[in-house]
């Protein structure tokens, strides 16, 4: 008889090790929360306005398959399916849209990349000059200028009649470009704006990886007679892929929410410029203003949800299989 209750304290001993385990793992989870209540009650009021206006609104996404009527409400208008999506397609104008929001957005991410991490690595080279926080103030004070105000810049550069360029053009003998009426043009017009006014942030938050890089790596390589392209080529950047990676990832699943304000108010809402200005965005601005349709609206920003959406998957997809190869991202 004793026996058996040895055996059983000794078969009942390995069960109350993970018990003991997971209350460890309790208390630990109790006070880094207690530790860190402050930090909670800082983002709490965030994480509400993200609960209420991302989540709770999710309801309204049946509008997108319903010939809505505002006098009927969500739950009295018919249901009509996928016919909302149907005509988006139809029309050419969503197609347009939808190419033109995918085309400039990559072009601006590719070109901003580039451009932000030249101008961190310049800033990099010089920060302990003087002038280094006069440089930094400057490239990050577009940020806090808004579209509006930016596009009264571009008009006085581009006005036909008394544009700043046309001036110029008239000076040395050439004829005035009407360029709110030349959509051509329009491609490069929106990505040197972007540059100006987001290159800045970027290479700060590229600056910042840079400095976080231990500089003995650098030390190191220029007593190995490395040249400042090679520091940055195998030091500098692969220590920057990850929030390279981070950054591309958010930036590809915004690639179909496209800044309003940019399309929209830099060219003026110019119909002559539609053709390589109007994205999804806008498009859906004038369907539910100009047409009153809000169904089709609706229906247009589901569709650019999901898109965007499934970009992410997609570029995350990819990155893990080049991550698994151990094969370096290189942007040159």
């Amino acid at each position: 008889m004793d026996i058996h209750v040895k055996e059983g304290q000794i078969a009942a001993a390995p069960a109350a090790a993970p018990n003991r385990m997971q209350r460890g793992l309790t208390t630990m989870r109790g006070q880094h929360f207690r530790r860190n209540l402050t930090w909670f009650l800082m983002a709490l009021p965030a994480l509400i306005w993200i609960f209420v206006f991302k989540y709770v609104t999710l309801f309204g996404v049946v509008i997108a398959f319903q010939d809505y009527k505002g006098r009927r409400g969500i739950s009295g208008s018919d249901w009509i399916g996928l016919k909302n999506f149907e005509f988006l397609f139809a029309t050419d104008s969503a197609v347009r849209a939808t190419r033109n929001t995918v085309t400039l957005n990559l072009m601006f991410i590719a070109i901003g990349l580039v451009v932000a991490l030249l101008l961190a690595w310049l800033i990099f080279e010089i920060y302990t000059s003087a002038l280094t926080k006069f440089y930094q103030t400057m490239l990050l004070l577009p940020r806090f200028i808004s579209w509006v105000i930016v596009s009264y810049f571009v008009f006085a550069l581009l006005s036909t009649d008394n544009g700043v360029i046309n001036k110029f053009l008239e000076s040395i003998g050439r004829d005035p470009v009407a360029w709110y009426n030349s959509s051509e043009f329009w491609p490069m017009i929106l990505l040197t704006v972007v540059l100006w006014g987001g290159a800045g942030i970027g290479s700060l938050i590229y600056l910042s990886g840079m400095l976080a890089i231990d500089p003995q790596l650098f030390e190191a390589a220029k007593i190995d007679g490395a040249s400042k392209w090679q520091q940055y080529r195998f030091i500098t950047f692969p220590m920057l892929k990850p929030l390279i990676v981070i950054n591309l990832l958010l930036a590809l699943g915004g690639i179909f929410s496209a800044d309003f304000g940019l399309f929209y108010q830099v060219p003026r809402n110019q119909a002559l410029l539609y053709p390589t200005t109007d994205v999804l965005d806008t498009f859906i601005y004038r369907s539910l203003i100009e047409l009153q349709n809000v169904s089709m609206a609706a229906a247009a920003n589901l569709y650019q949800s999901l898109v965007g959406f499934g970009l992410v998957l997609a570029a995350n997809w990819v990155v893990r299989r080049i991550e698994s190869q151990d094969e370096p991202l290189s942007l040159f």
